[in-house]
């Protein structure tokens, strides 16, 4: 029986579209708490495109450090579409970065409502076109995961990546 290769993980996966862009990316995590820029760091050679990742846990904090505004935190409430878009936007904005990822959202056990459960996520990738060309974007994709508060995390973290991937595959694909 022929035996296949298991395909790398997203943290390795992710290394070479962002290198052969000369792209960088830097993250505002919040559900996460720092856990998609740990998995980036896991990489050698990483430093070539991640800049940093803000840990912006708490309202205050996406408010200081990525400029979400209080009117759509009062609004929306930090686990939202909105929030997750100005959250990936402001990373990338504030380390000028290619690229900014951002998730925001409920890992559990407890926390969640009926209209969002404990593992749902909204995962914000932003990007950075050149002045004038109108090409920047900021899109937002909702999951919603099932497992211990450790395993909703890490399911997050990794499907943040992915996001990231599908997106930086696309621009370089245009």
């Amino acid at each position: 029986m022929r035996e296949f290769a298991a395909e790398p993980p997203i943290e390795e996966r992710i290394a070479e579209p962002l290198c052969a862009t000369d792209a960088t990316v830097a993250t505002a995590e919040s559900c996460t708490g720092g856990l998609i820029g740990s998995y980036l760091t896991d990489v050698p050679g990483s430093s070539d495109y991640f800049d940093r990742t803000l840990a912006t846990y708490s309202y205050d904090s996406k408010m200081d450090l990525v400029g979400v505004s209080r009117e759509t935190l009062d609004e929306h409430g930090a686990v939202s579409e909105p929030v997750a878009r100005q959250m990936a936007r402001g990373v990338r904005d504030t380390a000028g970065t290619t690229w900014g990822l951002s998730t925001t959202g409920i890992a559990g056990p407890d926390g969640g409502s009926e209209e969002t459960p404990v593992g749902t996520v909204f995962v914000g990738v932003a990007y950075r076109g050149e002045w004038g060309t109108q090409d920047s974007f900021a899109r937002v994709r909702r999951h919603e995961f099932d497992g211990t508060r450790a395993e909703v995390k890490e399911q997050i973290a990794r499907q943040a990546l992915e996001d990231l991937l599908t997106a930086v595959q696309g621009k370089r694909d245009q």
